[in-house]
């Protein structure tokens, strides 16, 4: 791997692997439903080749501040590696812990980042946080996101229609279902007439892809299409047809096995909510210390300076109480029957309660979280955070984001390239395509800098409602999309596919993208289809590719290389851009403990391979993706 990690004098401890997956970290006592707490024994492991040249490992923690050093002691060797265990018990809330490896060549330290000879700060140490319990459900999900105004037309009867109303100096507009979105401000009151009865109409679809999980955009009363500018956060919109379906679409859900996650924007609301209407009428209103007014009426704190969407001020303990503190508080409602959602999408999560001198982020994520795993300790609170989130996900705030910077846009880059800018300066850099090795440096890194619990319920993606669809982002390129969705249902974290993206759907930003889904299977890219359902219906079978550990292989030129492992499962996956791929040639798996004689089996073409002398003969991938997944002695799947 070509990557500062790997020891520049003995590439043989490219071997040596740890990382926080359940074949290296293994609860002995205590630890029920996943849940760590505080007294708990945990077994850690680490592996390495059967040429490794260790000689002692110890590991470093620092219970209480100070220093300490554990020797492991080396156990059973498996088939193709050896292996060293030792017991640690849990003392703090958080336990950070590296390792020191006495070899042949001298001393190295593995961490996060991978194998160092220079001392690494504690920030990238794995790390085991007490008291976090995430959502278990989500290990086997594979999510859909749909934009309910453009999925499906399910009730005609509630279609919004013209004049139904002005907002903003714009009129509202029905738009025939064939027809392009509009782009600019007008464009936020046309109205395509999708609705909640029409994806609770298409699950077989769903189904049919393999998805068991689905995202919605914002529901809830609004007036324009896109429901972030929130008018009443306790009902349903009537033209998505209200509380009652809502309620069916749940119904029908869980009868499927569907999980059901929803989007709500408590960093501000619209204009035209009452909380703000009576705000800006009376300094002495209720509401009135939910908002920053610089001058009343008209001159206030709003999401960068959208006057549509004036900011919630979290300094207010009326806000929280109403939002997610109280005992019928916004967050807490959906939850409840006869909703019962799964889960929370915050939107722009990196904003929330944050304005100048006044930083609350942490504090009000911490109290949502307490809030929503108070009413279900098994709902998935998912943040919008387009940067580095690593401060909000230490275990104790978001469960996940939606992972624009450690997945989306790397994997980007590496296939076509990206813009970077800001929405006051628009584009100022666009990147042409970046090495194999600055893509497997960006997405280790993330990793390294938060728990493996909280990087195993990232919420993956290489597509939304507010980016440019997959295919438009590769330039039609199918090599390159294959590669995309390759690593987007192999790689660790939630996968998650934006509607109309497993047909080919095309649309250059967020206007186009959120373009409606055309029901017409003659107009479906079907390769691309069967390309997408395979995949899908493979991760949610492969317990490797859900819960196994990230060990990479090869950095090639325009290839990558890694391993997801269990101890009875291992899936190679191997990811190639163009123009060439990765041509015909062995790959080096005795690294990742992959016995001679081990028989793999391509997921998608079902060739066959036999491990032989360390290495797997592998045919030519050409611009896409293969994954390899070994088989049992009866030559079923492990």
């Amino acid at each position: 791997m070509e990557a500062d990690s790997i020891d520049p004098i003995n590439p043989r401890l490219a071997s040596v692997h740890h990382d926080g997956s359940p074949r290296y970290v293994v609860p002995i006592r205590g630890a029920t439903r996943g849940a760590l707490r505080i007294g708990d024994e945990i077994r850690l492991r680490v592996r390495s080749g059967m040429d490794g040249e260790i000689e002692r490992i110890f590991v470093r923690t620092t219970p209480d501040g100070e220093q300490a050093f554990a020797e492991l002691h080396e156990a059973e060797p498996g088939p193709a590696g050896r292996w060293w265990e030792v017991t640690l018990r849990l003392l703090m809330p958080v336990t950070g812990y590296r390792f020191l490896l006495l070899t042949q060549a001298g001393h190295r330290w593995l961490n996060g980042s991978g194998i160092h000879h220079a001392t690494p700060t504690d920030h990238e140490d794995f790390r085991l946080v007490a008291g976090h319990d995430p959502p278990g459900w989500l290990a086997d999900r594979v999510f859909y996101q749909v934009f309910p105004d453009r999925f499906a037309n399910g009730d005609p009867s509630n279609d919004v229609r013209d004049g139904a109303w002005t907002y903003r100096g714009h009129t509202a507009r029905a738009r025939a279902w064939d027809e392009p979105p509009s782009r600019g401000p007008g464009g936020m009151v046309e109205f395509f007439g999708g609705d909640l009865a029409g994806i609770e109409s298409h699950l077989d679809h769903l189904a049919d892809l393999g998805v068991n999980a689905i995202y919605l955009n914002p529901i809830f009363a609004t007036r324009s299409n896109h429901g972030y500018d929130t008018v009443d956060y306790r009902r349903v919109a009537d033209h998505l047809g209200g509380d009652a379906a809502l309620v069916a679409l749940r119904r029908a859900t869980r009868a499927r096995d569907i999980r059901l996650m929803l989007d709500i924007a408590p960093n501000h609301v619209g204009s035209e909510h009452p909380w703000f209407l009576d705000a800006q009428a009376d300094a002495g209103a209720g509401t009135a210390g939910h908002f920053v007014f610089r001058r009343r009426p008209d001159d206030y704190e709003s999401w960068l300076g959208v006057g549509s969407l004036p900011k919630l001020d979290y300094r207010d303990p009326v806000l929280r109480e109403a939002m997610y503190a109280g005992p019928d508080a916004v967050l807490r409602r959906w939850l409840r029957p006869p909703f019962s959602i799964d889960g929370w999408r915050i939107d722009v999560a990196n904003m929330l309660g944050r304005l100048g001198p006044d930083q609350l982020g942490a504090e009000v994520a911490r109290g949502m979280r307490a809030a929503v795993k108070q009413e279900n300790p098994d709902a998935y609170l998912m943040g919008e955070h387009s940067f580095d989130a690593t401060d909000q996900l230490a275990g104790d705030q978001w469960d996940g984001v939606m992972n624009y910077a450690g997945f989306m846009t790397p994997v980007l880059e590496w296939l076509h390239g990206v813009d970077y800018g800001s929405h006051a300066t628009g584009t100022i850099l666009r990147t042409g395509r970046s090495s194999t090795a600055s893509l497997v440096r960006t997405l280790t890194a993330f990793l390294a800098a938060v728990p493996w619990s909280v990087a195993a319920r990232q919420y993956n993606l290489v597509a939304s409602h507010d980016t440019a669809r997959i295919r438009t982002a590769v330039a039609g390129d199918v090599g390159h999309l294959r590669a995309a969705f390759g690593l987007l249902l192999a790689f660790v974290g939630v996968p998650s596919i934006l509607y109309g993206d497993e047909i080919g759907l095309e649309g250059a930003d967020g206007a186009r993208t959120r373009r409606t889904m055309p029901w017409d299977p003659a107009s479906w890219d079907r390769d691309h289809l069967a390309f997408t359902r395979s995949l899908v219906r493979h991760r949610v079978r492969s317990r490797a590719l859900q819960v196994g550990g990230l060990q990479f292989l090869e950095v090639a030129e325009d290839s990558l290389a890694f391993v997801r492992d269990l101890d009875d499962e291992q899936a190679v996956v191997v990811v190639a851009r163009g123009p060439g791929g990765r041509p015909q040639g062995p790959l080096f798996v005795a690294a990742a403990a992959i016995a001679d004689g081990t028989v793999l089996v391509e997921a998608l073409t079902g060739q066959r391979a036999t491990v032989d002398r360390g290495h797997v003969p592998l045919p030519a991938t050409p611009p896409g993706v293969a994954i390899w997944s070994s088989v049992s002695e009866g030559g079923c799947r492990a």
